[in-house]
This record gives structure tokens, sequence and C-alpha cells, in this order.
């Protein structure tokens, strides 16, 4: 019976074992093959059609506008980022961040996250304004050329871009840049047509290319919002099928405030409308011969009513960058934005992924390296957790010492079962022993090793964080490989299968592993003794091609058990504790 239960037990090991690899993002980077130029989305921004809107009325973008001859940008530098706008349309899609590379390589290209239209990889933000139903209005679309009242938009001067509809309506988009990623953006409509307008002011993020995903399930990719108080998080795949359902909107929303946008892993492209006015936000797809157009757009709820001879206005913010947690929070403050750090997918146990976040980032601070802010946080949790892994290790000495009346018992009752297990407990009972004691450490510490984890996939701020020799990327695997002899045969074996990838760093786990186990008495049947000795062979496989923090977590780990339980037993012998601590296996 024993071993029965003993082989289910591995089996289920196996199996969280694959399901952690299979679930787990890959972090073997393959280039990505991206469509050429898209056709621009005819969906119009804004909500469903209701009463008011004409969707297919004037502000829509009309298909396919090819960029005239003539074509102007104004460049724009921030501290943080430089690009330019295009004139033709108002798109802000010419993006790149000074501070990050897409590879730790210094001469790496720097990260752009706002691309044009005509490119591999388009991904933009536009800003417009949407017309009642067969009120006949001019606006400015996809093909307006607008002028600038600045060479180039800087921190500090701001650049306002006009149009004038030649009926009597002036259009002006005013734009500034603060110090990191965030663009206020002011809408304004001059009437001197003389009679009202109403106009619904909007704006979209535009990505017209289908992006590899390479977070798993561990990180969300794809549009992302807060409307309503409420996380909405949508796939791509989803959108592309609630959207084929529902007419081209996969999801929408009206409310007060909030944002939503694309989110890469370590990238976001958000809108953040006026949090006092009604809004209605949407998660759109739209088909094209290409990868089709993923959209998400704010739209006003109500429209702005402006008089002739009056100004209406309306400000809103745009988001562009990395998502640094301590910058999230800070505009979510300042700007008085709902949960905008949510853009960080800290997931459902947000409550301890995100202090422990924030006490990786403090020791980071305090020790200049990521990599020993890791080893410092394991012994802090060491010495949290020091009363119970005492108390797991006077259990282990205990069922040791009753090891020889439970194989007796074994052998008595080999053909019953049943009463095999009821003299069991009363033998637990009688000698006070709880065989489940010895697992409430590692239980414990299981939802500390996985948000742990969460960490170093999730948070920018350890991406490309090195540790020390090699290691120049705690959240990438150990760059090594025991296949090539450590780089010395000049070929990647993993070209055959990712299989082929074993580190430096993954070896070392497997040795405290190895070492761990020779701690702890074997098991009685041979047969769980070979199992168990497969264990380090398997963790070091699994792990190989996960992040080298977390190998570099889980070896030095297995280092402090083994010098903790070298001091427990020490502090036993020489304090005369009980029979079964002394007895516990050095």
């Amino acid at each position: 019976m024993d071993n029965k239960r003993f082989f289910i037990a591995v089996l289920l090991s196996a199996a969280i074992l694959v399901g952690f690899e299979w679930l787990m993002p890959k972090q073997n980077r393959q280039q990505v093959q991206h469509h050429a130029q898209q056709s621009t989305q005819a969906t119009p921004p804004g909500a469903a059609p209701r009463p008011g809107i004409d969707p297919a009325g004037p502000g829509t973008q009309p298909a396919a506008i090819a960029p005239p001859a003539s074509h102007t940008r104004l460049p724009l530098q921030g501290a943080r980022v430089s690009g330019s706008i295009d004139l033709t349309g108002a798109r802000f899609d010419d993006l790149i961040l000074r501070d990050y590379r897409e590879t730790v390589k210094a001469d790496s290209p720097q990260v752009r996250v706002l691309e044009p239209q005509n490119e591999k990889q388009p991904n933009y933000v536009q800003l417009g304004w949407s017309g009642a139903g067969g009120d006949g209005v001019k606006l400015p679309d996809s093909g307006t050329v607008w002028t600038a009242d600045q060479p180039k938009l800087t921190e500090g001067h701001p650049v306002t871009l006009s149009w004038d509809n030649g009926a009597g309506l002036q259009f002006q988009i005013v734009a500034s840049i603060d110090a990191n990623f965030m663009f206020t953006v002011e809408q304004r409509v001059r009437n001197t047509s003389g009679k009202p307008v109403a106009l619904f002011p909007w704006a979209r993020v535009s990505r017209g290319y289908t992006p590899e995903v390479t977070g798993g399930y561990l990180v969300h990719e794809g549009p992302v919002g807060v409307v309503g108080g409420q996380l909405e998080e949508m796939s791509y795949s989803s959108l592309r099928t609630k959207s084929d359902e529902n007419n081209g909107v996969g999801w929408s929303k009206s409310d007060k405030g909030g944002w939503a946008g694309i989110t890469d892993k370590y990238w976001l492209t958000a809108l953040l409308p006026d949090q006092n006015e009604a809004a209605t936000a949407s998660y759109r797809y739209q088909r094209d011969e290409g990868a089709g157009t993923y959209q998400v757009d704010f739209i006003a709820q109500n429209p702005q009513q402006v008089a002739d001879g009056a100004t209406g206005s309306v400000t809103s913010h745009v988001f562009a960058g990395a998502k640094e947690v301590h910058l999230l929070e800070g505009y979510e403050k300042s700007l008085h934005v709902a949960d905008f750090w949510k853009a960080v997918d800290f997931g459902w146990f947000a409550f301890l992924t995100k202090p422990i976040f924030y006490v990786l980032d403090w020791l980071n601070t305090a020790l200049g390296n990521f990599g020993l802010a890791l080893m410092a946080f394991t012994l802090i949790v060491k010495t949290l957790f020091f009363p119970l892994a005492t108390k797991q290790f006077r259990s282990m000495g205990k069922m040791k010492l009753l090891a020889p009346k439970m194989q007796a018992l074994r052998e008595r009752h080999k053909d019953d079962p049943m009463g095999m297990n009821q003299e069991m407990m009363a033998l637990y009972r009688a000698e006070g022993v709880n065989p489940a004691s010895g697992c409430l450490p590692m239980l414990v510490q299981i939802p500390v090793f996985w948000c742990l984890y969460k960490d170093l996939v999730i948070t920018i701020e350890m991406r490309h964080a090195p540790f020390f020799g090699w290691i120049r990327d705690l959240s990438a695997p150990d760059p090594t490989n025991l296949f090539n002899l450590f780089g010395l045969l000049p070929f990647d074996p993993t070209v055959l299968t990712p299989m082929l990838h074993l580190g430096v760093w993954p070896l070392i786990l497997g040795v405290t592993m190895f070492l761990m186990q020779k701690l702890n008495p074997p098991p009685a049947d041979p047969a769980q003794q070979r199992i168990f000795q497969l264990m380090p062979l398997i963790f070091m496989f699994v792990l190989a091609r996960q992040p080298a923090g977390l190998v570099i977590y889980y070896s030095w780990n297995n280092l402090l058990t083994m010098a903790q339980q070298w001091l427990i037993q020490r502090n036993a012998r020489l304090g005369g504790g009980s029979r079964a601590v002394a007895a516990t296996p050095r």
C-alpha cells in the first residue's frame, strides 16, 4: 500500500513538472515573423452604433491611405524617449525607449514601442472627433495633414497641431511629454461656423500585427484596462473570436475614468481619458488581407456641444513605454487614474507577489545587485520559517526512530491494508508523531516560491538584471551549456531539441539537491531510493530553461536548508534534546 501511494505521488510530481514546463513562458527567444504593411482599419472608433453616431459617417478612417510624397514628420525628444509624430493623420507612431535595448549587448538596438502603419509591426496612437450622423460636418481623418507651431516636441515645450476644415471649424491637438513615458494631449475645437456643433472626441491604440506571446500563461499580453473599477483582460485569439461574433467589437463598457490599451510582457501603450467624463472603452478586431488590426479605443459618451464663437476642449493622456512598477504607481496618484499598476500582471496573488517585489526591489537598491537581493530575500524567508523547519526536522527524527516498528506492522499486516493503517495511526498517537508535520514548511513556502518566480518573469526591473560572471540577465536562462562543453564546441545543441540545454547553475542545483538527499534517511524500499535519486536530474533539466534567477534562488535555498538542518541537529545534541531529535541523521 505504501509503495502504491508513493508511486502515485511520483506520478503526480511528474505531472506537475510537465505542467510547469508547458505553462511557463518560453525563454528561448525565436525571431518573430510579422506580416507586411496592413491596411488601415475602416471600423470607426467609439462604441457600438447608437443614436447620434453614424458608424460610417465623417471622422472614420478611410482604408489604406498611403502617405503623400511630401510626407512630413514632427521630431520629438524626451529624457527617456525619442521619435516623431506623423503630421498626416496626427499619429503618434514612432517612439524609441532610450533606456532599454532588445538584448543585453551594448550595441543592441533600442526598444521601439510605436511604429508606423507602413512598417512590419504597425503600432500607433491616433486621436480625432466623430460627429452626429447626417450633420455634414467635415472632420479630420487619417489623410489630414496637420501643421505644427514648433519644429520639435520636447519636455517643457508643447507643440500645437492645427487644421482648419474651411467651414468655420479649427481643430487643434496640443501635445506635451513629461520626463518619462506620458504624453498629455488636449483636443480643441474652435467654432466660427455660425451654428453650434456636437462632436465626440475619441482616441485609439491600433496594432496591425499579431505579436509573438512570450509570457506563456504566466503573463497577460494583449488588450488590457481598468474600466468601472474592474480589470479587463483579453487575449488576441479571444478578441478575434468575439469580434467576429459581435460585428467587430470584442468588448465594450461605459463609465467614468479608467484606462485601457495593449500590453506586451514589458511594454504598454495605453489611453487615459479625462477621469471626470463618461466614456466608452472598446476592444476591437478588424480582419483584412493581412494579420488584421487590433484596436483599443475610448470615445466620449456624451458629445461636446460647441456653440458658435466658443471653443470646446478635452484633455487626456497617452502612455507609451516600460511598465516600471513605481512609475505606474506614481501616475496613478498624480493623474488620479484607478489601478494603473495592474498593467503589470501580478496575478491573483498580487497581495503576496507585489510585496515580495517591493522587498526585492529595496534589497536591490541596498545591495546594488538583484542576484544578491534574491539571496538576501531567501535568507530572510529561511529566518522567518526557522521555527517551522525545526519542527520539520524533529518530526523526521521521530519518524526514523519509528521506522523499525512501522516495518514490523507492514510485515504483520501485509495482507490487511486497513488493519495496518489503523495500527499505524495508533502508533503515531502513542508516540506523539504527526506524519504530516514534516510537509508543513514546504507547503507554506510554495506560495513564496511561486510569487518569486512570477516577479522574475513579469517585472521589467529584473529584465537584463546581471548577477556575476556569465549571468548577465537574471530573467533569462543560464546561457552556458554542458552539451557544447560550455561554448568550446561551436554549435548549439538546442537546435536538435530544447532538452539539450544544461547550464552551470542548473548543474549546481542538481548537486545541492543530491547533497540534501544524503543528509536525510533514504527510503527503505530500493525502488523508492532509485526514484528519489532521479529527482535531482529531473529538476536540473526542467529548470535549465527557466530564469537563471530562479535557479540561483533554488540552489541557494538548498544550501541554506542544509546549513539550517545541521544547526538544528547540532543544537539538539548539545542541548540534550529529545531522543528523537538526537537520532535525526546527519
